[in-house]
Order: structure tokens, then C-alpha cells, then sequence
């Protein structure tokens, strides 16, 4: 196999094949996130083209919201019993399937169960759990920062697909732009294929920075079934007051996040008379921003107190999310708030994994987290709706944001609470 070769060759030079397979990864999460990413884009043209309205749209796009949350958990089980290339190929097809159908769809119903259930489903069995498994079974060492360069993929994959997709769908129409995804999702599945192995010892070696000379014997193969798996870790993890902890600050950070400033900054920035375009270009910016903040959380959770890094990171965000209705939406204004809430957009997640698979273990931790970022899409989607109820019942965002931020002050003292040293839970 062409994996065995690559490792062998990168052994002779002293690099570790897992930084191969962190490539990989973020080659997958970057096409992922483009997929994810690319129905906004689509809104539109649909519109002109079917003459659907924007909340028959958004309804599958909410449906694909959730299910890739709520996928999490059953997710890292899957790829526990079935392997990392397994299921990350088998989610790759159905994301293809539903994209090629897609192209033929007439009916609204056809894109609820298209592009809200099948994708949904489909991107949801990968998400973040991936990355999470990727760092904890292949990295002892600079575990936070491959964390860290395998979330920030999700920021790249939007800012380097959608405005190439927009610009297609403006010339040549939306079925161009999907087939474009196909295309990128079709080499992605091909790389994962050649070069996605499921564990270090696969190859005959150990995980990057452990120092024993021996390569570790893989555990014995999981034969339990997928929902006694997600559900059976459910019930022990939520006997552990640190699940709580990291499971309430991830939901906070999904509603200080996703389900608030990406789903209603810009409606909120139209409502002060700024154009869609200029504050448009404010979400790419926090991007950015978020891209070398995320990386660097990474690097940083290597090496500082995962817990006092997570106090910085939310009480910052929260003053940012306080600070905003106070900026006037000025040019320097926003300007200040991109920056220092882009750079810790989603920071929080190297130390939330470390955190995790320093109480649960390197092979629960996956399962665990997965619960943990199913609290981060509940949260997201609480927001998402609880913004749109205070802009419709008072006729501001303001009130949304201001308790955005006063929640993640909040969450910030919580992630103090969490006990200094964490041993392992037994699995």
C-alpha cells in the first residue's frame, strides 16, 4: 500500500506519518466546511429559479444544522468500530449522492431531504469528531496544536470556497458551482483512500512523541453496537461533573458563535444601514482572524493551563459580544470587534479536546466529545432562534447580544471550576 511506502520513506527522513494524516484531515475538513458552507450561497439563485421562499430554504438548511450536531456522539462510534477510513469515505459518498441528485431536484421537499436530512447526516459523520480522533490517536505530543490546525480548516475551506463558488454562480449558475464541490469532494475521498490509515500501529509505529521503542499492540476491535456505544459513554460521562462543565461552556460557545454572529450579524449590520457586501466581507475578515487565532490556541493549549486559556478565550469573546452594540458600527468600530472576536472565534476547541481526553482517555475521548459539541450545535441553534424571536418581539438584535456575551462571562468562571489535574476515567 502506498501508505506503508510513504511511511517508510518519511521515517528514513525523521518525520512522523501522522503529520500525513493531518494533511489528509485537513484537506477533508476544508472540502467539508466548503460543503457546509455552500448552500448559503445557492439561497438566492433558488429563489429566482423555483421561486422558493427564503424560510422553505432555511428550513433545510436548519434540518442539516442539527443532524450535524447531533451526529457527533454516533459519529466517533462509528469510526471507533468501523475505522477512520471507512467512514470517512462511506460520509463522503452520501455527501456526493445527495449533491449529484440535487441537480435534478424541482421540489422543496426534495431539498429539505436532500441537503438538510442526507447532508446533514452525512457531513455530521465526520464534523469535529474526526479532528478530535485524528490529535488523540496519533499525536502524544503537540496533540493541541494538530487540534488546533484541523479545526482552523473549517474557517480556510469557507474563505477559499465561497467566494470562488459565488463568483461561478454568478457566471455560470449554481449546478456549476455544485458540480465544482463534487469534483473537490471526489479527490478528497481519492486521498483519503490512498493515504487515511486508522491507527499508528497500522503502520508498525508509535503515536508522534511517545518515547517507547516498541510499537503499541492495537486495542482489541470494538464490537459493541453504535447506539449502546454513544449512549453507554453518555450515561458514564454525565456522571462526571467536568462532562457538565465543558458540555455547558461549548453550548454557550455555540450560541456566542455559529447560531448568533454568523446567522445574524449581517441582518443586524443591515438594520444600522450597512450595506450586505461590507459586512459580509466583517464575517470573512473574523476568518482570518480566526485561522491564526485557532492554530495558535493550538500551540498555546501545548503548553498552558487548558483551563485559564479557555477563562481568556470566553471572557474576552463575551466582553466582545458586550462591547459591539457601543462601537456605532463604524468603519474602526467593527473593525476592532472582527479582530479580537475572530481571533478566538473557535479557539476554545484545542483545550475543550484536551480537557476531554485528559479526564476520559485517548479512546473515549473521541465519544466524549462528540456529546460535548452536540451541546455546541444546541446551543447554536437556541441562539439562532432566541436572536430572531428578540429582533421580531422588540425589534432589536441588541438584547440577544448583550446576554451572548453576559453568558460567555459566565462560562468563562466555569471552565475555572474544572479541577486542576484530571486522571483518566475508566473506560
Amino acid at each position: 500500500m502506498i501508505s506503508n511506502q510513504l511511511a517508510a520513506a518519511l521515517g528514513r527522513r525523521n518525520i512522523h506519518y501522522g503529520w500525513v494524516m493531518v494533511a489528509v484531515t485537513f484537506f477533508t475538513a476544508l472540502v467539508s466546511a466548503g460543503t457546509v458552507g455552500a448552500p448559503g450561497v445557492f439561497i438566492v439563485p433558488l429563489q429566482q429559479e423555483f421561486g422558493w421562499s427564503t424560510a422553505e430554504i432555511s428550513s433545510a438548511l436548519s434540518i442539516r444544522f442539527v443532524l450535524f450536531g447531533l451526529m457527533a456522539p454516533f459519529a466517533a462510534a462509528l469510526l471507533n468500530r468501523y475505522g477512520l477510513r471507512n467512514i470517512t469515505m462511506l460520509a463522503q459518498l452520501i455527501v456526493v449522492s445527495a449533491l449529484v441528485a440535487s441537480l435534478a431536484m424541482t421540489q422543496v421537499w426534495q431539498l429539505v431531504l436532500l441537503w438538510g436530512v442526507v447532508i446533514g447526516i452525512g457531513t455530521g459523520m465526520t464534523a469535529m469528531v474526526l479532528g478530535a480522533t485524528i490529535a488523540t490517536r496519533w499525536f502524544v505530543a503537540r496533540r493541541g496544536l494538530v487540534v488546533g490546525i484541523l479545526t482552523a480548516s473549517v474557517a480556510t475551506g469557507q474563505l477559499v470556497f465561497l467566494p470562488l463558488l459565488a463568483s461561478l454562480t454568478e457566471r455560470l449558475g449554481w449546478r456549476v458551482a455544485l458540480g465544482l464541490i463534487c469534483v473537490m469532494l471526489g479527490i478528497s475521498a481519492s486521498a483519503v483512500l490512498l493515504l487515511m490509515r486508522d491507527r499508528p500501529s497500522d503502520l508498525g509505529l508509535r503515536p508522534f512523541g511517545d518515547e517507547g521503542t516498541a510499537p503499541i499492540a492495537p486495542p482489541a476491535p470494538v464490537t459493541t453496537p453504535i447506539l449502546a456505544a454513544a449512549l453507554g459513554t453518555l450515561r458514564d460521562a454525565v456522571r462526571v461533573p467536568v462532562f457538565w462543565m465543558l458540555f455547558a461552556t461549548f453550548f454557550i460557545c455555540g450560541a456566542s458563535t455559529n447560531g448568533l454572529v454568523q446567522v445574524h450579524l449581517i441582518p443586524m449590520c443591515l438594520d444600522f444601514g450597512i450595506p450586505q457586501v461590507q459586512a459580509a466581507s466583517l464575517l470573512a475578515a473574523m476568518g482570518m482572524f480566526d485561522f491564526v487565532g485557532t492554530i495558535l490556541s493550538g500551540w498555546l493549549s501545548d503548553r498552558y493551563d487548558n483551563r485559564w486559556l479557555l477563562f481568556w478565550y470566553y471572557g474576552l469573546r463575551g466582553l466582545s459580544l458586550l462591547f459591539l452594540p457601543f462601537t456605532d458600527f463604524s468603519f474602526y468600530g467593527l473593525s476592532l470587534f472582527a479582530m479580537f472576536y475572530g481571533l478566538d472565534w473557535i479557539a476554545t476547541v484545542p483545550p475543550t479536546v484536551r480537557l476531554t481526553a485528559q479526564r476520559f482517555g485517548p479512546e473515549r475521548a473521541n465519544l466524549v466529545f462528540g456529546w460535548v459539541f452536540a451541546g455546541h450545535q444546541l446551543g447554536a441553534g437556541t441562539a439562532a432562534f432566541g436572536a430572531g424571536l428578540s429582533r421580531t418581539l422588540l425589534q432589536s438584535y441588541l438584547p440577544a447580544f448583550f446576554t451572548a456575551g453576559a453568558l460567555c462571562i459566565i462560562a468563562a468562571l466555569l471552565a475555572l471550576a474544572i479541577a486542576r489535574q484530571a486522571k483518566p476515567a475508566a473506560a
